[in-house]
């Protein structure tokens, strides 16, 4: 700026100051994303001895700024100089660690673990420790929140007697009186026991989380299931048996009072079981299984069904069989709607354990017992996951079942329901085959492109190109392209509208001879119709076979001409289609009484001169 004279090298502080004074948030949320453009103009030197200091100074603002700041400040270590000066930013960092939004807090703490690990041994026994220490041994509990997340990454950098001196510190706030500290440090204690080897944890880790694992407030207990994980994740599984007190706890949490608690060890079931010793899967995890399986809390029956196919495969079929398998279909008339949907995403995975013989016997009547279930996402749940049983038992034994299932959801009144059982039907047309699908689901698929809302009707017409790709271009031709061309004389303007839908998501996996014999003669007609929005979508439909012909090569579709390492040469006679079929038909809609009609006609037509003019 001019004028400025000796001054002009304050002159970005200096403009930095007054925005970040100013009463508009906005701006001075600006001037923190503005905070790398400054420190460049600095210098690093300035930066570090001018830019920071006042930074530090700067923490009593509205919550977004602070945010915007300690997110901006993790990335500043190439600013004041490189790692070797990162140290520098802790200062701001650590009080921004101490605010009161938690936002804030989070992100300061993301931020200082990102500087730690740039940092030397020696910054960090010299600079980070003590910052930790001071934030764990402050008066106010948000220094102390924010201490728990920033003991994992310094630690295996630190010196022995450092470390000891973490992991005492870390065990105050263990300890601490308040219930925020105690959750904080449960919540990262996980990730401060993998840092250490297995006799630390066993000495010293271990009397921690037996500590957080009695502790009254039950948000603190159910934080203790991971540690749990971590732990015995960091003690060979041969010694796991030996240490009482880890079993102890872990048959504490099975019997929580807290449903809470249980929730979050039924949630965690399957990588409690891989990570304690088969002794203790066989003895205690089973039973504990069966028990959270008929749990009086709906949401630990919930959790606990979302683990059975991964937990029922790690012990032995004639455990899952004998023990588990007859609480496992008491789910199926589970009281609570959200139970049985839960068990519908998974019971199928059980299909692949237990294998033909006892699917059939077990497994398939749950399964067309939940394909009845009045609550929809049961049978859309069951439906989705068929291929897994349809590979142990084949479709034969579900289809006649299946089929009532699936033409019930067709026709459920919420239109969402239709909308979900349209996107499985490609998944299920591979696996029923196209006879099965010509004879029972061809109508139906069909019916919905008339569906009064919308949305379905837009995925019945995305479906059609699904099943094209599933079942061929030739099936397309003799089953769907027909009754497209019924759709386009239908009465109902409903119907001729989808049409132009029809066509055009159609064109890209359909071939040439189809297009030139089949599409464009439905287009034809369409183009005189009475209803306007049914003419300018013809336009539109027009302006998407022109994309299409001038790519598709003369065998094949457009699909196959786009795959890698496929290139095919565009065929001369989709170039001579839109030049004597669909020009003409653009001219006489750009002469149209409706101004929508002409707009359309008129970009359609524009598009291909703009192509020829391109072309070389």
């Amino acid at each position: 700026m001019e004028g400025q004279g000796e001054n002009d090298e304050l002159y970005p502080i200096a403009v930095l100051i007054d925005e970040l004074k100013h009463d508009d948030v906005l701006l001075r949320l600006n001037a923190i994303h503005r905070l790398s453009t400054i420190a460049l103009a600095l210098g690093p030197e300035r930066t570090r001895d001018e830019l920071v200091p006042f930074l530090d100074d700067s923490v009593e603002d509205e919550d977004e700024v602070l945010t915007a700041l300690s997110e901006e400040l993790g990335n500043f270590t190439e600013y004041v100089g490189g790692p070797e000066f990162g140290h520098v930013l802790l200062s701001p960092l650590e009080n921004l660690a101490a605010i009161e939004e938690p936002l804030v807090r989070e992100k300061a703490v993301e931020s200082l673990n990102k500087i730690c690990a740039q940092l030397s041994e020696k910054q960090i026994d010299e600079h980070f420790v003590p910052m930790i220490l001071r934030l764990s041994k402050a008066d106010w509990f948000t220094s102390k929140v924010s201490a728990t997340g920033l003991y994992s990454t310094p630690y295996k950098k630190s010196t022995q007697n450092m470390q000891q001196t973490l992991r005492q510190n870390f065990g105050g706030l263990v300890h601490d009186e308040t219930p925020m500290v105690r959750r904080q440090a449960a919540n990262n204690l996980a990730k401060f026991v993998k840092e250490m080897d297995a006799p630390v944890v066993i000495e010293e880790m271990i009397p921690l989380f037996q500590y957080l694992a009695s502790d009254d407030q039950d948000s603190v207990r159910l934080l203790t299931v991971d540690i749990l994980i971590a732990i015995a994740e960091e003690i060979p599984k041969e010694q796991q048996p030996s240490h009482g007190v880890l079993l102890t706890s872990l048959r504490a949490l099975f019997e929580d009072k807290s449903w809470r608690v249980r929730y979050m060890v039924a949630d965690r079931f399957e990588k409690l079981a891989k990570a304690v010793h088969e002794e203790v899967v066989t003895r205690d995890m089973v039973p504990a299984f069966v028990k959270l399986l008929k749990d009086t809390e709906a949401e630990v029956r919930t959790a606990i069904a979302g683990q059975i196919p991964g937990f029922c495969n790690l012990i032995d079929r004639d455990t899952l069989l004998n023990e588990i398998m007859t609480s496992v279909e008491d789910l199926v008339s589970d009281p609570s709607q959200h139970v049985r949907a839960a068990l519908g995403t998974q019971i199928s995975g059980l299909a692949p354990i237990l294998g033909k013989e006892q699917t059939i016997a077990h497994l398939l009547p749950m399964f067309l017992q939940m394909l009845k279930d009045e609550f929809p996402d049961v049978r859309l749940h069951i439906i989705s996951k068929l291929e897994l049983v349809n590979n142990v038992i084949g479709i034969e034994l579900l289809s006649q079942s299946l089929l009532p299932a699936i033409v019930q959801l067709a026709e459920d009144k919420q239109w969402r329901v239709r909308l979900a059982i349209i996107e499985y039907i490609p998944l299920l047309a591979s696996q029923l085959g196209v006879k099965f699908f010509d004879e029972q689901l061809s109508d139906l698929c069909m019916g919905w492109l008339g569906d009064t809302v919308f949305s379905i009707r837009e995925a019945a017409t995305q479906n059609l190109k699904k099943l094209t790709e599933v079942f061929g271009v030739e099936w397309a031709k003799e089953s769907i392209i027909p009754k497209v061309v019924g759709m386009g004389q239908h009465p109902n303007y409903l119907y001729r509208m989808t049409t132009c839908f029809a066509v055009s998501t159609l064109a890209p996996v359909v071939t040439l001879d189809i297009i030139e014999t089949s599409i464009l003669p439905i287009l034809d007609g369409l183009v005189g119709d009475e209803i306007p929005n049914i003419r300018f979508n013809v336009a539109k439909s027009y302006a998407v076979l022109v994309d299409t012909l001038r790519r598709i090569p003369a065998e094949g579709t457009l699909a196959d001409a786009e795959k890698p390492g496929e290139s095919k040469t565009p065929s001369p006679r989709g170039q001579e289609l839109i030049q004597q079929r669909i020009l003409p038909s653009l001219e006489k809609l750009q002469e149209d009484d409706d101004v929508d009609v002409r707009y359309f006609a008129t970009t359609a037509a524009g598009t291909q001169e703009e192509i020829m003019q391109t072309s070389p």
